[in-house]
């Protein structure tokens, strides 16, 4: 787990963001089955999920608005209001409920004592103990769609896989661009774990010409790559 620079936060906050780092020790290896309430009697087509990865930057989210749900994570909601927000980083829940946007849409976060009381949020119950970006991925997977295309899951990062990759680097709660690349081996065993789950599913990672293809993401049937070129054109994008 990172180090956190405490002097950024108050004392308040600093006693939370602790709360929550002891939190997420406890619920590492927490696996159990959520269930989220969701109508399953009918499938629905098609949904997008946001991480927050560069290649996504060519796009412009509003236009995805008419061709499907769209599932979210983070800073994505200073510039854009996904159908479902996914946060599950104390500072950013912190930030989230400062400015209300949970009263105003949906959010989902895991349990945590430290912000139990926060009003408008939506909780997984129990945590599932992942990363924003898979937890979305695996919210939409439970919402029943026949396909879903996952943006931003870049993995690697920058500068050949040394920089951090993140649209919002060198914002409010979030690092530098300079830093080092996050570890992605987290993310990669969570999103094989949604995708090998859910069988029924089609799965299109969507990435840029030169974006990385992990070799263990090439060993499911219901899972495929495009390019954001061919993405653009399937659905019209400008």
């Amino acid at each position: 787990m990172a180090k956190i620079d405490k002097s950024q936060y108050s004392k308040t906050e600093w006693h939370i963001i602790r709360e929550q780092r002891r939190w997420e020790k406890e619920q590492e290896l927490l696996q159990d089955e959520i269930v989220v309430p969701e109508v399953r009697s009918q499938r629905f087509d098609t949904a997008f999920v946001l991480g927050n990865g560069t290649s996504r930057a060519p796009i412009d989210l509003v236009e995805l608005k008419p061709h499907g749900k769209i599932y979210a994570c983070n800073a994505v909601y200073r510039e854009f209001d996904p159908d479902y927000l996914v946060a599950v980083d104390v500072k950013m829940i912190l930030e989230i409920n400062k400015s209300k946007y949970q009263h105003r849409h949906e959010v989902w976060t895991n349990p945590n004592k430290a912000y139990q009381n926060l009003a408008g949020l939506n909780f997984f119950n129990p945590s599932k103990g992942w990363s924003s970006g898979p937890t979305a991925l695996w919210l939409a997977s439970q919402h029943y769609y026949k396909r879903i295309f996952i943006l931003g899951f870049d993995y690697k990062g920058l500068d050949d896989g040394k920089k951090l990759n993140n649209m919002y680097a060198d914002t409010m709660n979030y690092k530098k661009s300079s830093d080092t690349a996050t570890f992605f081996g987290n993310w990669m065993r969570q999103t094989k774990n949604v995708v090998s789950t859910h069988n029924d599913i089609q799965y299109i990672r969507v990435i840029a010409p030169d974006n990385y293809v992990p070799e263990e993401l090439n060993n499911f049937s219901n899972l495929k790559h495009i390019t954001i070129e061919d993405f653009q054109k399937m659905f019209n994008l400008s």
